[in-house]
C-alpha cells in the first residue's frame, strides 16, 4: 500500500506542468523582486513574524509563490482559497481548522485567497476579526488595485506588497533553470535551444514567468530542438509582430509620438494598436502620452494633459483589454488639439540660465517674512499683494536684478493659448 501510494504520488509529481514543478520552494530560488525579498518582508519571514499582507502585481509575478515560500519557511499551516469559488462558509471552515491547529499543534494558520477582489464587502468582513485577533494571517493577492477593490477596514489591518512585472532578464533565467532542472525540469531530454529563440520566449511571455514556461513546456513536447521556427509554427502571427528591444521598436515608439504632435489621430492609432498589439507596457505607452500632451500641446488646451492623466490611470487600473480605449480617447484628443511647445521651451531656457549664469539674488520685497530674524532683514517689506489691487493685479518686481525683462514663456497664438497670451501682453505693458 505504502509503495502504491509513492508510486502514486510520483506520477502526480511527473504529471503537473513545468510551470507548477518548477515553482521556486524557498526564497534562494525566487527571481525577481528584488527590492521586496531583500527588505523588511525577509527580515519577517525569517523572524517567523509576518504579518497579514496583500500581494498586488500582473500575473506570474510570483504572487502565490511567495505565499507558499512564506508558509514553509515560518512552519505555518498554508491553506488556500479562490475567492471567485469560495464563501464565508469555506473560511469559517478553515478559522475552526486554525483554531486546533493553534491549540493542539502552536502552528499559525496562513490563509492564502487568490483574487481577493472578487470577494464582496461582506465577506470581506468576515475575515476582518480573525486577522485582527491573529487566528489568521492573510495573504490576499490581487491583480487590481487593493485600494479600489478591498474595503478599507481590511486594508488597515494588511500590508500592501506591490509585485512588479519580471524583467526580461527574471524570465530568462527561470526559463534556463528549466532546461538544466533533472529533477523538476526539463534537463533529462537535453533540450537544445539557442539564446535568440529563450529571447523571444522571454519577451513574448512580457513579464509572465508562467506563460514562458508553458511556451517552453509546449514546444519541449514536440522536439528537442527549439528554434525561432518552432515557436512561430506554435504561436503563429502572434509570434515577433513588434520586437522590443529591436530598432523597429524604437521606430514605433518615435512614429507614435511624431504622429501626436503632427496632429494625425489615424497614424498615432495605428502606431498605439501596434504597441499594443505587440504586448508593450501599457504604462510606458501611458508615459509617452502624457509627455506630449505636457510637451507639444502645453497651454494651447491644458484638457490634454488632464485627459492624458486621466487615461494613463484608468488603464492602469482596468487593463488590457479595456486599457486601449481610454489610451485611446488621449490620443486622439492630444493629436486632435492645437500645438504649443511653449512651457516645454521656457523651463528648458530657464534651467539653462540657472545652470550657467549667475542670475542674482531674489528681490528683498518677495522673500519669506516670516521666519524669525526676516524683519530684521526686512525681507518682505513692500511686497504688493495683488488681490488688493485692481483686476487682482500690480507691477512689481519678481525676478532678480540680473534677470530683469528676461523673457522664457511666449506663448503661441492657437487655442487657448492665444488668450494667455492676449493676457500677458496687457499686463506686460
Amino acid at each position: 500500500m505504502n509503495l502504491f501510494e509513492t508510486s502514486e504520488n510520483e506520477n502526480i509529481k511527473l504529471n503537473k506542468p513545468l510551470a507548477e514543478r518548477m515553482r521556486p520552494q524557498n526564497l534562494t530560488e525566487f527571481v525577481g523582486q528584488k527590492d521586496v525579498i531583500k527588505g523588511y518582508l525577509r527580515k519577517m519571514i525569517e523572524a517567523g513574524t509576518v504579518p497579514s499582507l496583500i500581494f498586488y502585481g500582473l500575473p506570474g509575478t510570483g504572487k502565490t509563490t511567495l505565499a507558499k515560500i512564506i508558509a514553509h519557511t515560518t512552519k505555518s499551516n498554508f491553506k488556500k482559497l479562490n475567492a471567485a469559488l469560495s464563501g464565508i462558509a469555506d473560511i469559517r471552515n478553515i478559522v475552526k481548522e486554525a483554531e486546533e491547529q493553534r491549540r493542539f499543534f502552536q502552528r499559525q494558520t496562513i490563509l492564502f485567497i487568490d483574487e481577493i477582489h472578487r470577494f464582496n464587502k461582506g465577506q470581506q468582513d468576515v475575515l476582518l476579526p480573525y486577522v485582527e485577533d491573529g487566528r489568521l494571517i492573510l495573504i490576499g493577492a490581487t491583480t487590481e488595485n487593493p485600494f479600489f477593490e478591498v474595503n478599507p477596514a481590511l486594508l488597515s489591518r494588511v500590508r500592501i506588497v506591490k509585485l512588479n512585472r519580471l524583467t526580461d532578464d527574471d524570465v530568462k533565467k527561470i526559463i534556463k533553470t528549466a532546461l538544466i532542472d533533472k529533477e523538476r525540469g526539463l534537463g533529462e531530454k537535453s533540450i537544445n535551444i539557442d539564446d535568440d529563440t529563450i529571447d523571444i520566449i522571454a519577451d513574448f511571455a512580457n513579464g509572465d514567468a508562467r506563460i514562458a514556461l508553458n511556451i517552453l513546456e509546449q514546444a519541449a513536447s514536440s522536439t528537442q530542438n527549439i528554434t525561432v521556427d518552432t515557436l512561430t509554427e506554435m504561436l503563429g502571427e502572434r509570434i515577433q509582430r513588434y520586437d522590443k528591444k529591436s530598432d523597429n521598436h524604437y521606430d514605433t515608439i518615435s512614429a507614435f509620438i511624431k504622429s501626436m504632435r503632427g496632429s494625425d489621430p489615424d497614424a498615432a492609432i495605428f502606431y498605439l494598436a501596434k504597441m499594443i498589439v505587440g504586448g508593450e507596457d501599457i504604462n510606458f505607452i501611458a508615459r509617452r502620452i502624457v509627455i506630449c500632451a505636457a510637451e507639444d500641446v502645453g497651454n494651447a488646451d491644458p484638457m490634454a494633459l488632464v485627459l492624458a492623466n486621466a487615461a494613463a490611470q484608468v488603464a492602469q487600473f482596468v487593463g488590457l483589454p479595456e486599457a486601449r480605449i481610454p489610451l485611446a480617447q488621449a490620443v486622439t484628443y492630444i493629436a486632435s488639439a492645437p500645438k504649443s511647445n511653449a512651457a516645454y521651451l521656457a523651463i528648458d531656457a530657464a534651467i539653462s540660465d540657472v545652470q550657467n549664469k549667475d542670475c542674482g539674488e531674489v528681490p528683498i520685497h518677495i522673500r519669506d517674512a516670516h521666519y524669525k530674524g526676516a524683519k530684521y532683514f526686512h525681507h518682505g517689506e513692500n511686497y504688493k499683494y495683488p488681490h488688493d489691487f485692481e483686476n487682482h493685479f500690480v507691477h512689481q518686481q519678481y525676478l532678480p536684478d540680473k534677470m530683469l525683462n528676461t523673457k522664457y514663456y511666449n506663448p503661441t497664438e492657437l487655442g487657448n493659448e492665444k488668450r494667455l497670451k492676449e493676457n500677458l501682453e496687457k499686463l506686460r505693458k
